[in-house]
């Protein structure tokens, strides 16, 4: 494992959440990155923190991030990454709306970003064969990455699917044994510990400060906690919440927050800096964001830090090869879901089949996105 700043370690992240596009689609990015570019860690170690993200709750590129920051400097390298990653789809979505509250229309807004939607295509559908081709290797692989697919299509819970693949992956994976047996390191649960104190403590804080804002981020963490398979998962939850139950925002302008969360890069959970900021501005903005994320990066901490201890057991190996092939059938899911999203059309088309090839062809996502900003501005508005 290399030697990295601390500083490295945020712009790196910073300069990849700029293009976190498509949701799932960027853990194949972020495996370009830490692995293939700068060679962090090896492929079998990032391997085991997508199996990781897949089991617990919380959007799962966010996981992924995290997981690479608690490996490569501890509780601290894991804040940054977390951040740096997720900065950019804040502070867009911290602007948008505000612009929103204004308003209550975006359509100048909207427009700017209504041509990406053909780049997200492309982008989740290279994500998935880069992704796909090393992992899947044998039969059994196949087979829980298109039962997976099918059950993403017939929206079964993505906490069911991670059970089912599980259970399918200890009777079809036999033998499994694909690390040597290592001396595991000690735990150090320190920096866990003070962290969990920190969020009690802020909750104990809001409780007696402003009941609102206490009752909005114990909400957002238990939105969090719930949400199995990925960011997509806390949608029905924050819609019930929020919606349904507590009436704080109607189903129209809820919506109107997914909306901007899918055209934000970063996790659709995004939305939960939307729902802050209208209920309570700024300060709503940021302690909803926090909340929405703080639950799973702790258990994402813990996770990691026990990971060593587990790599050799024959069950966890069985369940990463099915977990690793449920998350390949993930990315198709999402790769058909995005493209039957999009009106087609032949200009469309040669967008979408132009950026792929760009990014099939080792084209940086950053250049990728960023033109096609300028040319989605030009067409589309």
């Amino acid at each position: 494992m290399k030697s990295i700043k601390i500083r490295t370690l945020f712009f790196s992240f910073l300069k990849l959440g700029l293009t976190a596009f498509g949701g799932p689609a960027m853990v194949a990015y972020v495996r370009e990155l830490v692995v293939e570019k700068r060679k962090w860690l090896d492929n079998k170690t990032f391997q085991e923190g997508i199996a990781l993200a897949q089991a617990i709750p919380g959007a799962t590129v966010m996981q992924v991030v995290a997981y690479v920051g608690f490996k490569t400097k501890g509780i601290i390298g894991g804040l940054v990454s977390f951040i740096a990653f997720g900065l950019p789809a804040f502070l867009l979505m911290l602007f948008l709306s505000y612009i929103y509250a204004k308003t209550h229309n975006l359509p100048e807004a909207i427009s700017i970003f209504a041509g990406l939607q053909v780049i997200v295509v492309a982008i989740v559908a290279n994500a998935f064969l880069s992704f796909a081709k090393p992992i899947i290797k044998s039969v059994g692989e196949i087979v829980i990455a298109i039962f997976s697919f099918l059950l993403f299509l017939f929206k079964i819970s993505p906490f069911l699917i991670i059970i089912a693949c599980f259970l399918i992956s200890q009777i079809i994976f036999k033998g499994t044994s694909d690390h040597k047996v290592q001396n595991s390191k000690n735990f150090n649960f320190v920096g866990i510990l003070i962290l969990i104190l920190i969020l009690f403590t802020g909750l104990i804080f809001l409780y007696f400060w402003d009941k609102i804002l206490f009752k909005l981020s114990l909400i957002m963490m238990k939105i969090d906690l719930f949400a199995f398979g990925g960011g997509y998962a806390s949608v029905p939850l924050m819609l019930h919440e929020i919606v349904d139950r507590l009436h704080w925002l109607d189903s129209k302008t809820f919506m109107n927050g997914i909306a901007l969360g899918q055209i934000t890069p970063g996790p659709i959970v995004i939305t939960a800096t939307f729902v802050g900021y209208l209920l309570k501005g700024l300060l709503g903005a940021t302690l909803a964001t926090i909340s929405v994320f703080t639950p799973s990066f702790i258990i994402m901490a813990f996770a990691s830090e026990i990971s060593e201890k587990i790599r050799n057991s024959q069950i966890f190996l069985r369940a990463k090869k099915g977990l690793l092939a449920s998350f390949s059938g993930l990315l198709l899911f999402a790769t058909f879901k995005f493209a039957t999203s999009v009106e087609w059309d032949f200009l469309k088309l040669t967008i979408a089949l132009t950026s792929f090839l760009a990014l099939y062809k080792k084209i940086n996502i950053l250049h990728v996105v960023l033109v096609g900003a300028l040319i989605s501005a030009i067409i589309f508005k």
